[in-house]
């Protein structure tokens, strides 16, 4: 492989090396829950604290998301994903939300 002369890897941004964090950290937690249940239960706990510090119209599209899944698609488990909230199929990501401003993006 050759290697162009003007291009230079930075690394990670500090907001990549948070969402990384973020993801391990959620990894621990649903390890440490025990039964089918709990792991529910905790897993729409923890979405229902992250759309909580969401901001701005960020915060009301995801709410309204949120209800739009659970109401239609109710077979989809609510779970963070990268500490964004997610719905998952057979423990698969379908889909997530990622808030703006993290991120830079608009």
């Amino acid at each position: 492989m050759t290697r162009s002369g003007t291009s230079t890897y930075e690394g990670f941004t500090a907001e990549e090396r948070a969402a990384v964090k973020g993801h391990a950290q959620e990894q621990k937690e649903a390890a440490r829950r025990t039964s089918r249940v709990e792991q529910a239960t905790g897993a729409e706990r923890d979405e229902q604290e992250e759309i909580a510090v969401i901001q701005g119209s960020d915060r009301i599209t995801t709410e309204r998301a949120h209800a739009v899944v659970r109401a239609d698609a109710p077979v989809l488990a609510p779970r963070l994903w990268y500490g964004m909230p997610a719905y998952a199929l057979d423990n698969k990501v379908v889909c997530f939300f990622q808030s703006a401003a993290p991120f830079k993006a608009s």
